[in-house]
């Protein structure tokens, strides 16, 4: 049942809509000038609202952003990794809390959302960007499913693309290279650059998960940099796997674990724990750029781009997708194809070569000279 009545102020009378929400309790909507106002606010908000079954509670929309964020990121800490969890919570603090923390929800408009995301396109990644926008459109996209506000301000929000960065692929003479004008990191970098490792599993492995026997490696955490830290997690599938090492790094693995302890890391920090990744492999006080400059391979070499180095040597060694697959920690062998669709690419030329060896050998080239053979 909707009520509409007048009331005095000092300023002059004003009217109200008293209205009761779908949990049966009563509220109202104050500060109209005229009834009319009041009768087209309610028909509008209540009564159509109603009888569509949309009913917004019209106050519920006060709730602020910033309100609704320890629930949302609640939420992640039960389905998401620990590290991802961090940058969200990281992403919150420095780019959206500021912006949109105190907003009511009622208040936001996609017009708005757009702006912000532009504007932040012109200095940020896309990732950073993405993230972001991520974090307001799942905030509100919990508060229309409270029917809180009744559409989400960030649907249909352009954004920018994430750029695929070419992949850069060492040959084995430069990957030794490199690794011999390492130092003490010399293991550290093979084992990125063969057995495809991820900065985080490889900084995550202990000396027990070496097994000479197999030549395998029990890759069961990822020690994720995160801000200035390290955080201890799952690895980015969320499964434990074992990938294979070449016999040539049995011995420079031996010296690594040395007789040391289980648990230690294999490859630990100055102070016993985790290694701490370099956010710029191109910042000239750190290891990684003195080694590249040493060892003559592209400057803009990445740690990740080890790992793709060591996909390139699989293809080229003739391990099938599946294989790689697993050995990368891919989700499928679409994934690993897609990734490194360039690489297989050189695959065609040989499918070719042998295709003709096989006509030839079956003497079908000579007899579709000869005409012999009808067309398909």
């Amino acid at each position: 049942m909707t009520v509409i009545d007048s009331y005095m102020l000092k300023a002059g009378r004003r009217w109200r809509v008293t209205y009761r929400k779908p949990d049966g309790s009563q509220t109202c909507k104050r500060g109209f000038l005229r009834k009319r106002d009041a009768q087209e606010w309610a028909a509008e908000h209540v009564t159509m609202a109603v009888a569509r079954g949309g009913f917004i509670d019209p106050q519920a929309g006060r709730v602020t952003v910033g309100g609704l964020w320890p629930a949302w990121i609640a939420k992640k800490r039960v389905s998401s990794k620990s590290s991802y969890v961090e940058s969200l919570e990281r992403a919150w603090r420095v780019h959206v809390e500021p912006k949109w923390g105190v907003r009511r929800l009622s208040s936001i408009h996609r017009n708005e959302v757009q702006e912000w995301v532009t504007g932040q396109a012109q200095g940020k990644s896309a990732t950073v960007v993405l993230r972001n926008l991520g974090i307001l459109r799942g905030i509100c996209a919990d508060a229309c499913a409270d029917r809180l506000i009744a559409s989400n301000p960030c649907a249909g929000i352009e954004t920018p693309r994430k750029k695929r960065k070419d992949h850069t692929y060492l040959t084995v003479e430069q990957l030794f290279r490199l690794a011999d004008e390492s130092g003490e990191r010399r293991t550290m970098v093979l084992v990125l650059g063969l057995c495809g490792l991820r900065w985080g599993e490889m900084a995550g492995l202990h000396v027990a998960d070496v097994d000479f026997v197999r030549h395998r490696l029990s890759v069961r955490r990822s020690a994720t940099t995160v801000g200035h830290g390290v955080v201890v997690d799952l690895p980015k599938s969320g499964e434990t796997r074992r990938v294979v090492f070449p016999g040539v790094l049995d011995g420079p693995l031996r010296d690594q674990c040395g007789g040391r302890d289980g648990g230690e890391p294999l490859f630990p920090a100055p102070d016993g724990g985790y290694l701490v990744r370099t956010a710029q492999p191109n910042d000239r006080t750190k290891w990684f750029w003195w080694a590249k400059r040493r060892a003559g391979v592209p400057a803009g070499l990445t740690y990740h781009d080890l790992r793709h180095t060591a996909a390139s040597l699989m293809v080229r060694s003739g391990a099938n997708v599946k294989a790689i697959q697993n050995q990368l920690g891919h989700a499928s062998a679409a994934m690993t194809l897609d990734v490194y669709a360039d690489l297989f690419d050189d695959d065609l030329d040989e499918v070719g070569a042998a295709m003709d060896a096989l006509l030839l050998r079956g003497n079908v080239v000579k007899m579709l000279s000869e005409g012999t053979v009808d067309a398909a």
